[in-house]
């Protein structure tokens, strides 16, 4: 049984899946520290000094000083501005995913179904397959 899990271990299939996931969880923290770090504070600057993660809506009707100071109240929150930059995260993983894989797939050459052996109607000169016994556009029997 050992053996068993060791040979699934090792094939090609599960080390490339674990380097893929190990390779999109780092992946994922990179572009959030984009976002959080990078493309989010200009955008809060120009729209009046905002931080998005700290932007929230209450429901409870009352009002708090921070989004921690609701939380730790236990308010029921809406935090729209975490919402909003993990929105941006998504976008912009999503337009890497969808540019690689455009990438990947104008590399592949597509493949080109062979055409089925025909040959010609004796009658009425039209394409048919090579197994037909009568000409299914003139229908006329051929030998």
């Amino acid at each position: 049984m050992l053996k068993e899990f060791k040979a699934f271990i090792l094939r090609g299939n599960v080390l490339d899946l674990a380097v893929a996931v190990i390779m999109g969880v780092a992946f994922g923290a990179v572009i959030a520290s984009l976002v959080n770090d990078v493309i989010m504070p200009p955008i809060g600057m120009v729209l009046g000094k905002v931080d998005f993660k700290t932007l929230y809506w209450t429901l409870d009707g009352k009002t708090y000083e921070t989004l921690d100071a609701a939380r730790k109240a236990s308010a029921p929150v809406i935090a729209y501005g975490a919402f909003l930059n993990t929105l941006v995260n998504f976008l912009i993983v999503a337009s890497v995913i969808f540019l690689v894989v455009k990438a990947a797939n104008s590399r592949k050459t597509p493949v080109v179904a062979a055409a089925a052996p025909t040959k010609d109607c004796p009658y009425c000169a039209m394409a048919i397959p090579l197994a037909a016994r009568k000409c299914p556009q003139c229908t006329s029997a051929l030998s």
